[in-house]
């Protein structure tokens, strides 16, 4: 999506509502070139229009100069837009359907006679069209030698119904795993406060790590083991490293077995004694005998 197109064709004006909803369609589709090439169905389903309408609003932005189509074979048609050169006053006048089939001075056509087109009126009782159809069905798009893909009169599928329980079930998932991994990483950093009296960093690669260990160790038990990890883990070398997440995510398996077990906090490494030299010599100092 390109949010500088998009900012661009928001506050547009003098368009239908249609229109206007397959424009926000290709500029939430667009490069920041304002280049698309979604198919006509797949705008009928993001729109809620069919695609016929879709056709039209189409012919329609392109007459006004905001939408440029180039037709390509045996490939999807290629849509650049370009807000800047958007003039209604290029707008198609709109055909009213009152008039339809009158004739050139806007009363109906005697029994009998031809319309205004030249053809003869259906007879009484028949349908509009020679299928059936309803005129306005029938009448071909204004641009339709234009685009090689379209098939006029194609009727418009109905969307397959969802399956029951279908939809939601990864969003759901992602939206649980991320509300894991913030508490994750809340009671890692709040122990961390407590024990260096700083903020830990927080990065990309640190949030990555805090997924990967949220998966290893699962959404329930991570952040108490991530917790426990700062607060009770004394390792020389962990400290050093002042329980970096890496550690956590590197050891993941242990840690979470070490807190499940009890496992009481491991003792700080006892001061280095002195050897039996540097205590003889301080011995001898007290005793005021020169070493």
């Amino acid at each position: 999506m390109s949010t500088m197109i998009m900012a661009a064709c928001w506050p547009l004006q003098g368009m239908s509502a249609s229109q206007k909803a397959v424009l926000i369609s290709l500029a939430d589709q667009a490069s920041d070139d304002g280049v698309c090439w979604p198919a006509v169905k797949s705008i009928a389903l993001r729109t809620c229009l069919s695609e016929r309408a879709v056709q039209d609003a189409l012919a329609w932005l392109q007459a006004v100069g905001i939408v440029y189509r180039e037709y390509r074979a045996n490939t999807s048609t290629s849509y650049k837009i370009t807000p800047s050169r958007y003039d209604p006053s290029k707008a198609p006048a709109a055909r009213s359907r009152a008039t339809k089939g009158r004739g050139a001075d806007g009363a109906p056509p005697a029994d009998g006679a031809p319309g205004a087109d030249g053809a003869p009126p259906p007879a009484e009782g028949a349908p509009g069209g020679a299928d059936g159809a309803p005129p306005e069905v029938q009448m071909a798009h204004p641009n339709h030698q234009l685009n090689r893909h379209r098939t006029v009169n194609e009727p418009l599928r109905p969307a397959p119904p969802a399956a029951a329980g279908q939809g939601g079930g990864a969003d759901r998932e992602e939206t649980e795993l991320q509300a894991a991994c913030r508490a994750t990483w809340a009671a890692y950093s709040a122990a961390y406060e407590t024990r260096y009296r700083a903020k830990p960093v927080r990065n990309a690669q640190v949030n990555t790590k805090v997924k990967q260990f949220v998966q290893r160790i699962g959404y329930d038990e991570a952040p108490a083991v991530a917790g426990w990890f700062v607060e009770c883990v004394h390792d020389a070398y962990v400290e050093r490293n002042c329980h970096g997440v890496g550690l956590l995510l590197t050891g993941a398996e242990g840690y979470r077995t070490q807190w499940a077990t009890g496992a009481t906090k491991t003792p700080a490494p006892a001061p280095a004694q002195h050897s039996h030299k540097f205590a003889g010599a301080h011995a001898a100092i007290f005793a005021g005998v020169r070493v």
